[in-house]
């Protein structure tokens, strides 16, 4: 029996299977599928989490298998720590490809379709002003060593941002990819990692930097979150926004967001009466800069 045809045999025949997604390591340790020599990730319409991941060994061969449904797998693409689903899915080999999911998933990979895109920027965004605000916080509480720790997380989303915008996939060795795409990014890693100035002045010198381009890029980055606080009359609760399917399954600090873009004029706080039996208790909720409700 083939490699291929064991797995089809084996995986091919589960209730609910979409597609069958099979990536074979080349190296005698491969991170990019947890150090096993094969992954097979399938996806499902059914969920079953006790047996999202498993543990196989056949032919000397160790596998892992994993079971993701699709809503899933694209929140994955879009706001998932593990950078590594795009190397799956533009990689690996696809055996079972149900309405040609797998297939129609991967163009719209690599054509960057424009909701991908903007999820892709919102996420990012997001988290390189959450590590900046508490970069900045820990300078203030006399933490450096966690400032500097923060700080270059902030420069990791904000590489990942440009190159989104330049419609290309962040890789594992972004820095490389940076030294090509935006050499002054490069420069401040550069400055912040091997300046011989003091580790709270490099800190200082790269959150200034930060502080102008989360200036510079908040509306083009939250474009989806503010075109959807447009797409109404009626302001918003935070929790309606979340479960909206275009923001439904992304990481995302929205609190810290939306009070980025109250303050910048971008959206509007609106405070109406809280259903909670509390004398002046206000609930915020968030509408159009342009709207007049107070809804």
């Amino acid at each position: 029996m083939d490699n291929n045809s064991f797995y089809l045999e084996q995986l091919g025949q589960e209730e609910g299977i979409v597609s069958l997604l099979l990536i074979a390591n080349p190296y005698s340790y491969q991170p990019l599928i947890d150090g096993m020599d094969r992954l097979a990730l399938i996806i499902t319409n059914a969920s079953n989490s006790t047996k999202d991941s498993e543990h196989w060994i056949w032919n000397d061969a160790r596998i892992l298998v994993r079971r993701v449904t699709r809503e899933k797998l694209e929140s994955w693409i879009v706001s998932s720590p593990n950078r590594n689903v795009i190397y799956w899915l533009v990689q690996g080999e696809i055996l079972i490809d149900h309405d040609n999911y797998l297939t129609s998933l991967r163009d719209r990979l690599m054509e960057w379709s424009p909701l991908i895109r903007e999820q892709k920027l919102l996420s990012e965004f997001s988290q390189f002003v959450r590590s900046y605000l508490q970069a900045k916080q820990d300078l203030r509480d006399g933490q450096v060593l966690d400032a500097y720790s923060n700080v270059l997380a902030s420069l990791h989303y904000w590489a990942h941002i440009v190159l989104v915008e330049e419609g290309m996939h962040p890789e594992l060795t972004v820095w490389e990819q940076m030294r090509r795409v935006n050499p002054g990014i490069y420069k401040l890693f550069e400055e912040l990692t091997t300046s011989g100035e003091t580790l709270e002045q490099r800190v200082q010198l790269v959150l200034l930097a930060c502080e102008f381009t989360i200036l510079n890029k908040m509306e083009s980055s939250c474009s989806l979150l503010i075109r959807l606080i447009d797409s109404r009359n009626e302001s918003w609760a935070p929790a309606e926004l979340m479960k909206h399917p275009d923001l439904a399954g992304l990481s995302l600090e929205l609190s810290v967001l939306l009070q980025k873009l109250v303050n910048r004029g971008c959206i509007r706080e609106v405070a109406k009466p809280s259903h909670h039996l509390i004398n002046g208790l206000l609930e915020l909720r968030y509408a159009s800069a342009s709207s007049k409700t107070n809804n």
